[in-house]
């Protein structure tokens, strides 16, 4: 059973999501109106492996939080939960380590999957915001990312791009796991991000130039 961490300023959505996660066989550990009460929750009950997090929240914002997580507890999984998807909060989340960002219009059964696939490794990005990053990341970064790759390096970024996880790409290509993260830590190095959610957009950016 997952254990998760619910953080908004509105009680009904923290509501909704308890009793939508609840019934699914995920534990709320906790609900939190800012970033600041959510840290308090983590203090008392740090095993949690998943906070869905609002960006704009009166006292300390999404944003924030997500860097405090990140530092104190590098292996919560945290997949952003809002309204808003321009640039700004797009990359400030990404930038401060969160591993997924979801439109609070997307449905139950997209939330529910998003913390599976988190929890799964795999990175979880809504359509919409994965079009504006792709088009920043094209703006950005108009060199092809997998210019230099080996061939091997380009079946295993196509992967990558399509969302798999380490598992999924070993058992695809018949290789072992170890070998998998050795191909991603050259790509790594190849095209100098070192952030799978960055790297996963600016790879789907890539190809479908």
């Amino acid at each position: 059973m997952y254990k998760v961490l619910l953080v908004d300023d509105e009680n009904m959505l923290l509501d909704s999501l308890e009793i939508i996660l609840s019934i699914n066989d995920v534990e709320v550990i906790g609900k939190a109106h800012d970033g600041r009460e959510a840290l308090d929750i983590l203090r008392a009950k740090p095993e949690c492996d998943v906070a869905l997090v609002d960006l704009n929240m009166k006292g300390m914002g999404g944003i924030e939080l997500i860097g405090h997580v990140k530092r104190q507890y590098p292996g919560i999984k945290i997949l952003v939960l809002t309204t808003f998807y321009d640039d700004k909060n797009i990359t400030d989340a990404i930038s401060n380590g969160a591993d997924g960002y979801l439109l609070k219009d997307s449905g139950k059964d997209a939330i529910l999957g998003a913390v599976s696939q988190l929890m799964n490794g795999v990175s979880v990005l809504d359509p919409k915001v994965m079009l504006r990053l792709t088009g920043l990341m094209n703006r950005n970064q108009p060199v092809d990312v997998c210019e230099e790759m080996t061939e091997r390096e380009r079946e295993i970024a196509t992967l990558l791009a399509q969302g798999l996880t380490n598992r999924q790409i070993a058992d695809k290509l018949y290789i072992s796991e170890g070998t998998v993260k050795n191909y991603i830590s050259s790509i790594y190095d190849k095209t100098g991000i070192h952030d799978r959610v960055k790297l996963v957009v600016a790879l789907s950016g890539s190809m479908s130039q």
